[in-house]
Formats: C-alpha cells, sequence, structure tokens
C-alpha cells in the first residue's frame, strides 16, 4: 500500500487528491485500487501516514527524545574560556600535571560559587566543570584538593615571577597594601591578636600584603602573621621586586602608615622611587609654619609646597571639598554621640552612683576611647563632679584642614608630574578594592579553617589568581555593567546568568549526544563581550 496524489482538473480548477492505493497482481497484469480517501485530512497527517507505509517506524513525542541529565554549564565554560586566553594553565606550568586541572577548578569554584573544599567537590558534579577539565568520571575527593593547593604553593614564586614579567616593567608604579582576615581557631601559626581590619574584635587573624600594578592587576601576595604591622612587611616586597622579579627602578607605592622614615631609608638605598602621604600631625605642622597656605586652593585644588625639613622631597598638597564635607560631618556625629554618652556618666554622678574621682575617670576614659574625640573635649572630674564642654578653637584648627591631605615623594617632576603624583596614589583604591572582592562575598577568601600555615598560604595565593580572572572579565565587562548597570550591575549577577546555561545530555534514537541550552538575550549578550562563540 502507498499514498498518491491524484490531480484532476474540474474547468479552470485543479483538485489534488490523497488516495491510499494498493498494487496487486492479476495474472501478469499489476492493477491498482483505491482502499481511501485521505484528502480530507491535515497535510501533516497525511504526510506521516505516507512515511509509514513507506516503512518508517514512529514513536511516542515522550520517547523519541530523553534528556538524561543536566547540569550548570554556562559560567564554568566562561570562566574555563577567559582562564585559557589569560595564560592561566602556563602559568601553573609548562607541562601538564593532573593537580593543574583541579587548581582550574578550584579556581573557578572560587568565582562562581565560593565555599569550603568539601562543598566544592559536591559543586562541582553539579556543573559541566569535570567534563571541560577532563575529569569526567573521576572521584575527587577533598584530600585531592589539598595535595593540589600544596603542589600549587610550590609554585607560587615561579608564578608570580611571571605576572610580573606580564603586567610590570622598569620604572614603573607598583601598588601594596596590607589588609587581614580572622581565623576560626587558634593552632595556626599564624594566628594572632592584631590591628582588624574585619571588625572581628577577640578574633585571631593573619596578615597579607598584595602587590598589584599601577591599574590594580594583581602580581604577587605574601602572607604574614597577624600581629604584624604595616611597615615590617614592605622590606620583604623590596627583596622580592628586586631579587625574585629583577627590577633596578621602580616606584612603590603606599599608604602612610606603610612606608615610614626606616622603609623610605631602605627604598632610597636600593635606588627605588616611593609615593605616600603625610600624617594629619605632620599636616597641622605645615599649615602652623606658613609651609601649607589655604589660599593655594583659591583657583585649584592641588599645588606644590616645600619644606624645610625634607629638603629632598617633593609635597604636593590636594583638597578634596567632598572629603572635607564628610569629614564635618562625621566629626559632628562624634562628638555628638561622645557628649551624649558623657551625659549619661554626668546623670549617674549626679545621682550618687558614681562617686569617687578613680570611677568617673574609668568611665569618662571608656567613653573616650570609644569614639576618639577627648582631643575635642575639656573634661572636669573630681569627687562627685564631672563636667565637659567643646574645645572650639581644636574643632575650627582641624576643621580647616578637612580635605586637605599631602602626597609626598622623591620622583622628580620630570619623572613624574604634580598631578601623576596624585593619581599614583589615589590609584590605593584599587588594592582596597581588591581586598573587597577577596574577603567578601565574590570570593570568600574569610572566614579561614585551615590550621596548617602553609595551607593558609596556598588558600590566599589561590584567592588572589581567581582574583587575578575576575580583574580580567570585569574590564571586558564593563562597559556593558556601564550601558546597562540595572541588568548587569555586579559580577555575582553576570556569572548567575551564565550559570542558567544547561548542558543537556539526550538518548535520540539510542544514541546518545549533548546540547546546551540557547542563550536568551541577556546570556548571549554577556557571551558577546566576552567573545565566546560556542557553548559546547
Amino acid at each position: 500500500m502507498h499514498v498518491e496524489y491524484v490531480q484532476k482538473r474540474k474547468g479552470d480548477k485543479v483538485y489534488t487528491y490523497a488516495l491510499v492505493r494498493q498494487s496487486y497482481r492479476d495474472g501478469k497484469t499489476v492493477r491498482k485500487r483505491t482502499l481511501a480517501n485521505l484528502s480530507h485530512l491535515p497535510a501533516e497527517l497525511v504526510e506521516l501516514i505516507r512515511r509509514h507505509l513507506q516503512g518508517e517506524a514512529f514513536v511516542p513525542a515522550d520517547q523519541a527524545v530523553r534528556v538524561t541529565c543536566s547540569v550548570s554549564h554556562g559560567a564554568v565554560f566562561a570562566i574555563l574560556t577567559l582562564m585559557e586566553r589569560l595564560g592561566v594553565p602556563q602559568l601553573l606550568g609548562t607541562r601538564p600535571r593532573p593537580w593543574h586541572r583541579l587548581v582550574l577548578g578550584m579556581i573557578a569554584a572560587r568565582l562562581i560559587q565560593p565555599g569550603s573544599k568539601r562543598f566544592t567537590c559536591a559543586w562541582w558534579r553539579q556543573t559541566s566543570l569535570l567534563r571541560l577539565l577532563g575529569l569526567e568520571g573521576a572521584r575527587v575527593t577533598v584530600n585531592d584538593l589539598y595535595e593540589a593547593m600544596d603542589a600549587l604553593l610550590q609554585r607560587q614564586e615561579a608564578i608570580e615571577t611571571k605576572l610580573a614579567q606580564r603586567h610590570l616593567e622598569e620604572g614603573s608604579l607598583v601598588l601594596y597594601d596590607l589588609s587581614s582576615t580572622y581565623l576560626e581557631g587558634h593552632t595556626c601559626p599564624l594566628a594572632a591578636y592584631g590591628y582588624s581590619r574585619d571588625g572581628k574584635r577577640g578574633k585571631r587573624q593573619f596578615t597579607y600584603g598584595l602587590l598589584t600594578s599601577r591599574e590594580g592587576c594583581p602580581v604577587a601576595i605574601s602572607v604574614f602573621a597577624g600581629n604584624a604591622s604595616d611597615p615590617t612587611t614592605v622590606p620583604a616586597q623590596i627583596e622580592k621586586l628586586r631579587q625574585r622579579f629583577g627590577f633596578e627602578r621602580v616606584v612603590l607605592v603606599g599608604d602612610r602608615g606603610m612606608i615610614t622614615r626606616t622603609r623610605i631609608e631602605e627604598l632610597e638605598r636600593s635606588g627605588y622611587g616611593w609615593i605616600t602621604a603625610l600624617r594629619a600631625p605632620e599636616i597641622q605642622r605645615l599649615a602652623a609654619e606658613g609651609c601649607l597656605q589655604l589660599s593655594l586652593f583659591d583657583e585649584r585644588n592641588l599645588a606644590e609646597i616645600e619644606d624645610p625639613q625634607r629638603p629632598d622631597e617633593r609635597l604636593v598638597v590636594c583638597r578634596n571639598p567632598l572629603v572635607a564635607e564628610e569629614r564635618r560631618r562625621k566629626r559632628e556625629e562624634l562628638l555628638q554621640a561622645t557628649e551624649a554618652q558623657l551625659e549619661k556618666v554626668r546623670r549617674r554622678v549626679e545621682q550618687g552612683r558614681l562617686v569617687e574621682p578613680e570611677a568617673i575617670a574609668l568611665a569618662v576614659g571608656k567613653v573616650i576611647d570609644r569614639w576618639r574625640m577627648g582631643k575635642h573635649l575639656e573634661l572636669q572630674i573630681g569627687p562627685r563632679h564631672v563636667a565637659f564642654r567643646r574645645k572650639e578653637e581644636s574643632i575650627q584648627r582641624e576643621a580647616a584642614l578637612d580635605g586637605v591631605y599631602v602626597i609626598r615623594t622623591n620622583v622628580p617632576a620630570h619623572d613624574l608630574a604634580a598631578e601623576e603624583v596624585v593619581a599614583g596614589y589615589k590609584s590605593l583604591r584599587q588594592v582596597e578594592r581588591a581586598f573587597r572582592s577577596m574577603k567578601t562575598m565574590q570570593l570568600e577568601l574569610r572566614p579561614v579553617f585551615h590550621r596548617l600555615e602553609d595551607r593558609v598560604r596556598a588558600h590566599t595565593f589561590l584567592c588572589m589568581l581567581a582574583y587575578y580572572v575576575q580583574w580580567h572579565l570585569e574590564r571586558q565587562l564593563r562597559p556593558l555593567q556601564e550601558a546597562e548597570p540595572e541588568t548587569y550591575g555586579s559580577l555575582r549577577l553576570v556569572l548567575n546568568r551564565l550559570a542558567g546555561i544547561q548542558l543537556n545530555t539526550l538518548e535520540v534514537g539510542g544514541v546518545t549526544l549533548e546540547q546546551a541550552t540557547v542563550p536568551d538575550e541577556i546570556q548571549q549578550k554577556i557571551l558577546d563581550h566576552l567573545g565566546i562563540q560556542g557553548l559546547v
């Protein structure tokens, strides 16, 4: 049997009929007979009947295609593609090792879904990461990740040297700053009490210093004990820049608490330039001695001055009106908060709850230590008596210098103009931004649960490498984020969008194949800005 289309003309019109016909033999003659007229059926159904009569087999739609597996794919594919372009695998070593793939996977996990090593092992199985790394079917354990971290730490110096060769050059500005992160537990040799930049009082911590290019691209990271002060970490950076990286001449940029007089001497003995800023008491001294006059800012917010006590230095004075206003507001709020607490102490004295001068002084001291506004308050303490009032002259003297800061450097003007000196110092914001990304939800460096010193160092270095990838990723996405901040406002939002692209494993007629879901409009824009064409 078969379907045959027959055309008949009636007048000016031609009609087509779909007939089910059967061929049979009558003796030696082949004849045909019509079994059914299908002309009243939809053309699609007639075509299916025709194909079936020709021998094609059909199955129910729900059995024709089966999705046997679906995992998150878009984000891990984008990150691994970007790492390949950045040459991250080559940073780990020219000869591929098994631990290289695990480190690449941990970097991707730190960017997309940061968590503990145990969580990472479980999360990998929900993505296409193992398949893309060539580890599909492998049983990756937490111990495997720890061993990969140990191997990575052994390569840290070589990796940092390669990064320095890529992003630094002779005479370039190098940014350096120090931060801290608290530790859970107290058995790690690095754990110590110190100034907490996390605001975690009573927690042991470790500190780490980050070297970056002028643009904020991370180059190297060093880990120190939790009680290490800013200046004591600088010599290690000088040695790293000169001995390991081989730079004869660079300009180190650090904040006012970092580059002290002793550190300046060490930098100059090494032939290095430096840029830092003066502390508030020094600025007040310059103003009192007449070296710094506020009339300098009548026409512009930047000027160079001279200080007889620093004949070999250039001093660039700047004024930021927005910072000035913010400092005035903050000082007034702190003064009001201090006065409110002191008023509570005064009422306790009046009520006879505080009598002895020592007890009154202790209560007042707690308030002063909390808000640190004692320099602007005049206090009178005696038996059953406490009084306070503002030092208006002190407040006005400090307010006159609100928003004023003085940047100091030994770099000659012919090498670095005043505007470039200011811009170089302000570039330290790039390092602060790196610390925020590494410590907060983006990379989650903290809290640290590792007990071994080398594991803490490896964990910190791994987070730095993840930020290295993030830094380049954000540069590529910046035009898109600036154009549509509501849709692409943060890297976390962008990666979550890409994570919605699934890789599906299909069974079609007994054949297994893989196919990624079609990106929506937002996902496609992200992929276009990253220059990613295919997803499989």
